[in-house]
């Protein structure tokens, strides 16, 4: 069975190299669906309750949420660095509180204090769905992920494959300890 849950992106970027109207930077609100797939947990009636599948998922994603996505060979990328370095917003500003923990994977990079995510390939709805799982497959058993964006979408489904603990009193899932970080369960060996 599935838990799907849904949040909303608002960011803004281009399509470098493209001929057409997404070669200029551009604004969209996207909206991404994530299933989870798993057995129900019988302590709570539920696969993975939705609110955590959204918190666990936002702690990750809000660094996408207004903020501007490019490719890293975009020419771009280097006179918007040095604008923020100008205006003193590269590494952040009082006002830029809304952001998640910096990441470095093979398809993205992301400097929360500058609002800025540079990405290997050009950012469609499919390079995000491409990008979201690599960031949530060992955090969720996500099943399926689909994201939208103006009049674009795709979606992709996967294999779950992982075995992930989950609290019997809540449905979360536990940490590398056996330990619920919501209600304080512990899971006995």
């Amino acid at each position: 069975m599935r838990s799907i849950t849904k949040l909303e992106l608002q960011y803004a970027h281009r399509f470098y190299g493209f001929k057409g109207e997404a070669q200029y930077l551009h604004g969209h609100t996207g909206v991404l669906t994530i299933e989870v797939e798993d057995t129900i947990n019988e302590g709570v009636n539920m696969v993975f309750p939705c609110n955590e599948i959204l918190k666990t998922a936002w702690d990750v994603l809000k660094n996408f949420d207004h903020a501007l996505v490019l490719r890293e060979d975009d020419p771009l990328l280097p006179a918007i660095l040095d604008v923020y370095e100008k205006q003193g917003i590269k590494n952040g500003a009082p006002q830029n509180k809304m952001k998640g923990e910096a990441f470095k994977t093979e398809l993205a990079t992301a400097y929360p204090d500058c609002r800025l995510v540079v990405t290997k390939e050009t950012m469609t709805v499919e390079g995000m769905i491409k990008i979201v799982y690599d960031l949530l497959k060992d955090k969720l058993n996500i099943a399926k992920l689909t994201f939208t964006s103006g009049v674009n979408a795709a979606s992709a489904e996967f294999d779950t494959h992982n075995k992930i603990d989950r609290c019997p009193l809540c449905g979360i899932a536990l940490d590398e300890n056996g330990r619920c970080p919501k209600c304080g369960y512990v899971k006995k060996n």
